[in-house]
């Protein structure tokens, strides 16, 4: 299978954030109006992180790689932010967000140097 892009195993990784965002939905207590929003806000941007991922992976340009993996960055951070405030302020039990949480963060520091590196390649070869 032609990968494109980004490794099998980060690809994988992408898609296992987006599985445990499903997971910790399904356990989260549907009863409060405010987990079931955030749940479902947390649900769309965790999926979305490995979805821009594979888009990512299949970039034609440099560009339009930068371009994605910046979606995939976007979303993450988003994903962080919902997983605080359903802990936060929602008294979600940390057990059931710190390992999503701790992700995210080593997610957007993986992201952040793919696409300096990538945006410091264009910008070499444009000198």
């Amino acid at each position: 299978m032609n990968q494109g892009r980004l490794s099998v195993e980060f690809r994988n990784r992408t898609k296992a954030f987006a599985a445990g965002a499903i997971q910790l939905f399904v356990k989260l207590p549907k009863g409060r109006e405010e987990v079931r929003v955030l749940g479902k806000q947390l649900l769309r941007s965790g999926t979305s992180v490995a979805a821009h991922t594979r888009e990512a992976s299949r970039g034609r340009s440099d560009e339009e790689f930068v371009s994605k993996l910046g979606g995939a960055l976007q979303e993450t951070d988003e994903s962080q932010m919902w997983l605080e405030l359903l802990r936060e302020e929602c008294g979600i039990e940390p057990a059931l967000t710190f390992s999503m949480e701790k992700e995210s963060s080593e997610l957007m520091a993986i992201f952040t140097t793919m696409i300096n590196k990538t945006k410091n390649k264009v910008e070499s070869r444009n000198l």
